[in-house]
């Protein structure tokens, strides 16, 4: 510990031998009953400093994957998307599985095949509400017999050495995994967001060793803040919790009962602010390729949009509206979420999202802003929605941004920048019309970026408007400033939703809290040993 402790401090001035070993000193010429009381006090702190040092040093993002879309891959498309994954910095994918989906089994064995050639992690979600014939309550006996085929494999994704295992919902059977975790050695993290997180901690007597929250989208015409997020770690008190992170949602889909949209908007940008304010020891993003709710970031496959049909959904919303750009920037978000400094931007590059008509331009499909399904206040989606093209850009100094829809161009603002310039910049400008859309990015008078959209249209299919985003991602052409200035390093994005938060940022950063933990460790040892 004390080598690890004058590592940390090497590059900034190590305190002296002395100062670092006061309390040791004093303990020394302590009478043998002294030090024995002090011993046991420090062996206390010191176990709550080694518990901070895990706490700290967790931090991995995972992505929520339907394995019921996957009934026609094949084994390059399972690979595909663990690249694909990988390239953007996810660690793992929770597999949500429905009892009654008819191809678990065989699609688990092409999982776990593409996941070992990829060097990808899995793990298991079970819902205990959806499937491909509704929902039913997952047997124990079931993810016993599961857990001892794959709990084990190195594909399994796992916290503390322990496989790792989710569920949706399932708060009913919660004492059903007194006896999984006891035979299996589990890891126990489900989502319980129908009741508070103080009750979900206490089912089962605490069976749960962490918690993940479904709370991922604002209700109504409000924007997304981390007072949930505040509540689950507060009550947490140090447990692990897995923060969801979602950038989109709208579901039309009559055969599930399912037709509304929460806002978008801003939330992707937003979401990760707040990550970066919460610092959870998870991330779970909401979806990879959850299609029929429209917040996938995954590739729209052609072989794996059969939610459509068996939903009934009067057209395919997402054909033609692809999500890949949101990933762009995930390697930058995600790792500085992980690292303990602000990392490198190699690369400039400029996303953007809109919706392709108007929120007025078309009958509504029926869709309502929020669900009664969720004892919320139903809404009209235009009272919710903005007509807005939003875009976020990864920048080592500024960028101006023009928006041109139908001929017309307006000048961009920046709603959010990052401290000392250098990091996310974010903001949106309205389309006041339609027609087609061209995003441009300049620094210093050159074109660095862009972006040739889908165009806005007051047509839409059937009809009926389509409330889903298109996305696109660029990256930028580097220019040399002009008139430099010495090199200045931000402090990440700042969120741009409203409201008040429970939770303020992080102030120290990972490394730093490691060394002072350490630190204090190697004080705590050199005293009682």
């Amino acid at each position: 510990l004390l080598g690890v402790a004058l590592a940390c401090f090497a590059n900034s001035g190590p305190p002296s031998r002395s100062n670092l070993f006061s309390t040791a000193s004093s303990a020394s010429q302590a009478t043998l009953r002294s030090r024995q009381t002090v011993t046991m006090k420090f062996t206390t702190v010191l176990a709550g400093l080694l518990a901070a040092i895990t706490h700290v040093q967790a931090a991995a993002v995972v992505a929520h994957f339907m394995l019921i879309n996957t009934k026609n891959y094949t084994l390059t498309d399972f690979e595909d998307d663990f690249k694909l994954a990988k390239e953007a910095h996810i660690d793992a994918f929770a597999l949500n599985m429905g009892l009654t989906d008819p191809h678990t089994a065989e699609a688990l064995e092409d999982a776990f095949a593409a996941a070992k050639t990829v060097g990808f992690q899995l793990f298991f979600s079970f819902d205990y509400n959806g499937g491909y014939l509704g929902g039913k309550p997952w047997p124990k006996e079931t993810i016993l017999e599961m857990g001892n085929k794959y709990f084990k494999r190195e594909e399994y994704f796992k916290y503390a050495e322990k496989p790792v295992a989710s569920t949706f919902e399932g708060t009913e059977n919660a004492k059903d995994w007194i006896e999984i975790k006891e035979k299996t050695g589990a890891f126990f993290i489900p989502d319980w967001s129908s009741i508070s997180p103080e009750e979900a901690l206490g089912l089962a007597d605490g069976v749960a060793d962490g918690l993940f929250s479904w709370n991922a989208w604002p209700i109504g015409d409000q924007d997304m803040t981390s007072k949930s997020d505040a509540a689950y770690e507060w009550a947490l008190k140090g447990k692990p919790y897995m923060m969801p992170v979602s950038p989109w949602f709208y579901t039309n889909l009559p055969g599930y009962n399912k037709n509304w949209v929460w806002r978008g908007d801003d939330l992707w940008y937003d979401r990760w602010t707040q990550v970066m304010e919460i610092m959870p020891t998870f991330v779970q993003i909401i979806s990879w390729n959850d299609y029929g709710e429209s917040h996938h970031i995954g590739p729209v496959r052609s072989n794996a949009l059969e939610a459509f049909e068996v939903g009934k959904a009067p057209f395919n919303y997402a054909l033609d509206h692809p999500h890949d750009g949101w990933r762009h920037a995930l390697p930058y978000l995600i790792d500085s979420y992980k690292s303990a400094v602000q990392p490198e931007i190699k690369t400039e590059s400029l996303t953007t999202w809109y919706r392709s008509s108007p929120a007025l331009a078309c009958k509504d499909g029926g869709t309502t802003a929020n669900t009664a399904a969720h004892s919320q206040k139903v809404l009209s989606p235009a009272e919710v929605v903005k007509d807005k093209i939003f875009y976020s850009a990864l920048l080592t100094s500024a960028a101006e941004i023009t928006v041109s829809v139908g001929g017309k161009s307006q000048k961009g603002n920046w709603t959010s920048t990052p401290d000392k310039g250098r990091g996310m910049y974010h903001g949106s400008i309205p389309f006041l019309g339609t027609g087609d859309v061209v995003i441009t990015m300049t620094k210093y008078g050159t074109e660095i970026a862009k972006i040739e959209g889908k165009k806005i249209a007051d047509e839409c299919p059937g009809g009926i408007t389509n409330w889903n985003a298109w996305v696109a991602a660029s990256d930028a052409l580097h220019v040399e400033d002009p008139n430099p200035t010495p090199t200045q390093t931000g402090d990440g994005p700042k969120s741009t939703a409203s409201g008040d938060d429970d939770s303020a940022a992080t102030s120290l950063s990972r490394s730093s809290l490691i060394c002072v933990v350490v630190a204090l460790a190697s004080i705590v040892v050199a005293g009682v040993v």
